[in-house]
């Protein structure tokens, strides 16, 4: 596939552009929290953990915004759906756990945006925003209609995204007046989570037939394919659809993309499980008095 992809071009599977986006988001990081940060007030530099998670946030943006990962998500559904598992699960954890703390305070105190977040970021809220957006965005019309124009294809990621980073705030929470959620609750929390994105999950791995124009029809597909590519690169390129990258049929590459998307989800939530419940019992380990020795 690596050699048929080239025919698109330099640009259209490194992006260079975006590139230059998350390398001055990273210098921007590196002055805010370094030279720059005495403005803001008498604040520590990040922790060295602090900088690596979002160092590495940003590769994984890059890794799924502009490299021909972005692009492969434009030919065929399952790459799509790997680049939704790890933008909206994986992502914002490492952006959340990579800012200090105070940048988060600036944040939520910015007049009028702070009452919006508070809000948004309650947990029944966030929960149901996240879950009901990204089903809604799956559902075949909207689909087609969001990867087929630019501006629409741009607003409802972000959005979505926006909704992704407020489901994992009460998870972890990098102010204390947004971890209101004990151990359980937030172990059920997750439990919750994972419900609720299921049925999007289902309806395209067991649905009968393609559902999607944009990964099915071939005019649907070239179109999707223009917003990804620069112009006039698929002036005079004979594609028939996006079944001759892949060696899947339509059908198996939507069954195989929500597979991905749900082992995905399964991994991660599994993993930040298992890390409530450890911290949770190692916490409660330690709080409990050990039984006096009986003296002989």
């Amino acid at each position: 596939m690596w050699l048929e992809i080239q025919i698109f071009g330099f640009r259209a599977l490194w992006s260079p552009y975006y590139l230059m986006f998350v390398l001055a988001l990273g210098v921007l990081y590196f002055l805010l929290t370094g030279p720059l940060r005495k403005r803001f007030g008498d604040y520590e530099k990040p922790t060295a953990s602090e900088q690596s998670m979002f160092y590495i946030g940003l590769a994984l943006l890059y890794a799924i915004k502009g490299s021909p990962v972005d692009l492969l998500g434009h030919i065929i559904f399952t790459a799509h759906m790997i680049q939704m598992a790890l933008y909206y699960l994986v992502f914002p954890i490492l952006i959340i756990k990579g800012l200090p703390s105070w940048m988060w305070e600036k944040v939520f105190s910015v007049p009028v945006l702070k009452n919006v977040l508070y809000l948004l970021s309650k947990p029944l809220i966030a929960l149901l925003l996240f879950n009901g957006l990204f089903s809604l965005y799956h559902i075949p019309v909207v689909f087609d209609f969001t990867k087929s124009n630019a501006t629409a294809h741009a607003v409802v990621t972000t959005v979505i995204l926006i909704t992704a980073f407020l489901v994992w705030l009460p998870i972890f929470a990098p102010l204390k007046e947004l971890d209101k959620l004990s151990p359980l609750l937030k172990i059920g929390y997750i439990f919750a989570n994972g419900v609720l994105i299921t049925p999007a999950c289902g309806l395209i791995i067991f649905a009968e037939t393609a559902l999607y124009s944009t990964y099915s029809d071939p005019s649907s597909w070239a179109q999707a394919m223009s917003l990804c590519v620069p112009p006039g690169v698929l002036d005079g390129l004979s594609l028939g659809g996006p079944e001759i990258f892949s060696p899947m049929s339509i059908r198996e590459d939507q069954a195989t993309g929500g597979i991905i998307m749900k082992i995905t989800q399964e991994i991660v939530y599994g993993t930040i499980l298992a890390i409530i419940f450890f911290s949770w019992f190692n916490k409660e380990s330690t709080s409990i008095d050990p039984l006096p020795s009986e003296s002989n």
